[in-house]
C-alpha cells in the first residue's frame, strides 16, 4: 500500500454472522487487501478500509484481531460519521436491514447489501425508490451469477448453443441436521418465520435473478412449500417448533415459453456432483451446470436411448457429456462482485444489480408464499417502483 492508493472506507454491518464473516469480510474484503487492492481506472490501487459494526463487542474485537483490523464499533451512527467512509454494507438479519439502509441514505453513503433487501415487497419497493431518489450508488449481492458453473452456462446461452431453450431444472439443497444428535449447519432463525426464516424467502430471491438474467424474465410462479421437520434444536440445544418451511418446490414460466422447475430443500441428502445443479434442455443441445463445473451435450452427439427395463444399461449416460472448459481464471463469486461494486463507486463502472433488482427477488418470494397459501399459479407483474405494490 502506498500514499497514492485510493482508500475506501466501508462500514460492514453484520460481520459477526456466518455469511458476513466468511464470504464478505474474509474471502472478499480481507482478500482484496491482501492482494494489494484492485486497480482503478487511473492506475492507482483501490484499497478497502473496513469498519466492523455489530451488536457484540467481544465478537467484533476478536474478528478484528484475527484479521489484523483496528476499526470496529457497536454504534452504527458513529461508523457512518467517519470521514473516509464511502460505502455502507449490510449483511444483518433481514428484519434489521431496512433501518441500517435508511441510516446510510441519511448519511449519504453508497449502499451494498445482502438479499433480501427487506422483509416484504412494500418495504423493498420503498427502499428501492428511496435509494434511487437519493442519487446514491447502490447494489445487491447476486453471487450465484459469478459462480464458475453458471458463468460457463451463461457463455453457452450467449453463444446460442441451446438453440431454442425449452426447460430448466434445478436441484438445490442438502440435509441440515436437526441439532439434537449433531450440530445444525444453519442457525435456528432460518426455521422461524417471525425471525425472517424460510427457504422461499432465502432461495427465491436467488432464483429470480438467475432465471431473469441467464435465461428470460419470470412470468408466473407456482410454489408448494413444506415444513418436513417440525421440531429442531437451537444453538443452546433447546427444542423449538419450526414455523418456517424447510423445502419449496417451484414451477416458473419464463418469457418465450421456457418452463423452469426448481427444488430447494434443507431436508434432502445429496446424490449429485454439487450442492446445486441446473439442467438446461434446448433444441440444439443440453447442459448441466453446478457451482464450478458445466457439462454439455450437443444435438449431434446425443445418443438414442431405448427403454428396456429388462436389460442393464450398456453404457454410462454421464460419460456421454463433454466438459465445458474454464477459458478464464475464476475467483470467489462474492469477491468478484465486491470488486465490481468498488469500481462502480470509484470509477462509475457499470453495476446492474441495484435495489430494483433486489426488490424483484422479494417480489418473487412473496408471490411464491402466496401461491403456496392459495394453491394456485400466480402471474408475476412488472415491478413498478413508482407506486406501491
Amino acid at each position: 500500500m502506498t500514499v497514492n492508493d485510493r482508500r475506501v472506507g466501508i462500514v460492514m454491518n453484520g460481520v459477526t454472522g456466518r455469511m458476513g464473516l466468511r464470504q464478505h469480510l474474509e474471502r472478499s474484503i480481507v482478500a482484496i487487501r491482501e492482494q494489494g487492492g484492485i486497480p482503478a481506472a487511473d492506475g492507482t490501487m483501490i484499497i478497502p478500509e473496513p469498519i466492523l459494526v455489530g451488536r457484540n463487542e467481544l465478537k467484533l474485537k476478536n474478528i478484528a484481531d484475527q484479521y489484523g483490523l483496528s476499526r470496529w464499533t457497536t454504534d452504527l451512527s458513529e461508523a457512518l460519521a467517519e470521514p473516509d467512509v464511502e460505502i455502507y454494507f449490510d449483511s444483518q438479519l433481514t428484519q434489521l436491514r431496512e433501518k441500517g439502509v435508511r441510516a446510510a441514505v441519511e448519511a449519504g453513503k453508497a449502499i451494498y447489501c445482502e438479499k433480501p433487501i427487506a422483509e416484504g415487497l412494500e418495504a423493498a419497493v420503498d427502499l428501492a425508490r428511496l435509494v434511487r431518489d437519493s442519487g446514491l450508488k447502490n447494489g445487491v449481492v447476486q453471487d450465484k451469477l459469478s459462480l464458475p458453473g453458471l458463468r460457463k452456462l451463461k457463455r453457452l446461452v450467449d453463444g446460442g448453443f441451446f438453440g431454442e431453450i425449452l426447460s430448466v431444472r434445478g436441484e438445490f439443497g442438502y440435509w441440515v441436521f436437526e441439532g439434537d444428535w449433531q450440530e445444525a449447519q444453519r442457525p435456528a432463525w432460518n426455521y422461524k418465520t417471525e425471525e425472517g426464516g424460510g427457504i422461499v424467502v432465502d432461495m427465491f430471491c436467488h432464483w429470480r435473478y438467475v432465471l431473469d438474467q441467464i435465461f428470460a424474465p419470470v412470468k408466473s410462479v407456482y410454489c408448494q412449500g413444506a415444513t418436513h421437520i417440525p421440531t429442531r434444536y437451537d444453538e443452546q440445544g433447546q427444542a423449538y417448533q419450526a414455523t418456517a418451511e424447510d423445502a419449496a418446490y417451484g414451477v416458473f414460466e419464463l418469457e418465450g415459453g421456457i418452463i423452469a422447475q426448481l427444488n430447494s430443500s434443507w431436508t434432502t441428502r445429496v446424490f449429485r456432483d454439487e450442492l446445486v445443479e441446473f439442467q438446461v434442455d434446448g433444441t440444439e443441445g443440453s447442459a448441466v451446470a453446478g457451482l464450478r463445473n458445466c457439462r454439455a451435450q450437443h444435438r449431434s452427439a446425443t445418443p438414442k436411448p431405448v427403454w428396456n427395463p429388462d436389460l442393464p444399461a450398456a453404457y454410462s449416460f454421464r460419460d456421454q457429456w463433454a466438459e465445458v472448459p474454464d477459458n478464464e481464471v475464476f475467483d470467489n463469486g462474492f469477491k468478484v462482485q465486491w470488486e465490481m461494486f468498488l469500481r462502480h463507486v470509484v470509477d462509475d463502472a457499470p453495476f446492474t444489480w441495484d435495489f430494483v433488482e433486489g426488490a424483484k427477488g422479494v417480489q418473487l418470494a412473496e408471490l411464491g408464499l402466496q401461491s403456496w397459501r392459495e394453491g394456485r399459479k400466480l402471474e408475476v407483474p412488472a415491478l413498478d417502483i413508482e407506486s406501491r405494490p
